[in-house]
């Protein structure tokens, strides 16, 4: 069996890394990954994926990567289900982040740009 997943694109947000009960660290963040074909209008349309980091790669992600970053995730996917507060049953899939590469900054891009 395999669960891989590897995608590239950009940070939609600021990494912020909490604790939980436990102990452990974790943070929670949107990728933006941009499609490989144009719409009907001729745009790029993007997917918003959902990760979780955890402990070490959630810390070194938030202190390296910020909004608009390009970042390479390695990691697997998770299904849970839970009830929502109406008592429907609900399915949530999100990438679980077991490596970050950091690839650009916004800001470098903006700089290659003006050169």
């Amino acid at each position: 069996m395999l669960n891989q997943v590897v995608l590239v694109g950009r940070l939609t947000s600021d990494v912020e890394v909490t604790t939980t009960e436990e102990g452990k660290k974790v943070s929670h963040l949107t990728l933006a990954v941009q499609r490989t074909f144009k719409n009907v209008d001729g745009i790029y349309e993007a997917d918003f994926i959902r990760c979780t980091l955890w402990n070490a790669v959630a810390s070194s992600t938030s202190e390296y990567c910020k909004k608009g970053d390009i970042v390479g995730i390695k990691g697997r996917l998770q299904v849970s289900t839970y009830e929502d507060k109406d008592g429907n049953k609900k399915t949530s899939t999100e990438v679980i982040a077991e490596k970050v590469t950091f690839l650009s900054s916004k800001k470098e891009d903006e700089d290659l740009e003006e050169e």
